[in-house]
């Protein structure tokens, strides 16, 4: 079954298909509006507006924290009960460094605030933080798609993997758009709709 949309597709591959044109439309709006240096770096305010500006047109839940516990294979993501308490914390950690940046992200990874689109969100979200605080982005081009997915499943028990290859795609071109779409590239990350099972409360 598709999420409820506000295109009115009940097809789960069709869906994926015109979220990818709608999102990847969005993000380059996105870029382009100069928005993106306005927003609070590190922020889960930040993510929240990069969330609901990419997703509006296609889920009235952009935006919004999800109101289901999911989960990916065998780990469960942050239960809702818990959630604003952990992404009040992820606010408060530092990130100066580039291990306390990572270490931030994968806390976010793991909070996965939103029911659909947490991964390119937070990949922009990701960007913004390097870019304040290293004068670095990602090069996703760069990055392996299965070794960044094998070490972000790994990331909550040990951050090792995932720290390499992301220090590994660091570049100083910050302003390029390309180098910035990379990150919102559907094709390269596995779907939501096929792998997360949600569980109603």
């Amino acid at each position: 079954m598709a999420l409820e949309n506000k295109l009115g597709i009940t097809d789960p591959a069709d869906l994926a298909r015109e979220e990818e044109r709608i999102s990847k439309k969005k993000a380059i709006e996105l870029f382009n509006s100069g928005i993106l240096d306005k927003l609070e770096a590190g922020k889960f305010s930040s993510l929240k507006a990069i969330h609901k500006y990419l997703f509006e047109d296609i889920y009235d839940f952009s935006g919004t924290l999800r109101t289901v516990n999911i989960s990916k294979g065998n780990f469960r993501f942050a239960p809702v009960m818990y959630l604003q308490a952990a992404l009040n914390n992820i606010d408060e950690m530092p990130q100066s460094t580039f291990d306390q940046i990572v270490e931030k992200y994968v806390e976010m990874n793991i909070a996965h605030p939103f029911r659909e689109g947490n991964g390119r969100s937070t990949r922009i979200w990701l960007d913004l933080i390097f870019k304040k605080e290293l004068k670095k982005v990602v090069d996703w081009s760069r990055v392996d798609k299965e070794d960044y997915l094998l070490a972000m499943e790994r990331s909550p028990i040990k951050d090792t993997e995932i720290k390499y290859i992301l220090k590994n795609a660091l570049t100083d071109d910050i302003n390029s758009r390309e180098v910035y779409m990379k990150g919102i590239d559907h094709s390269y990350y596995y779907e939501g709709y096929v792998l997360f099972k949600t569980e109603k409360l």
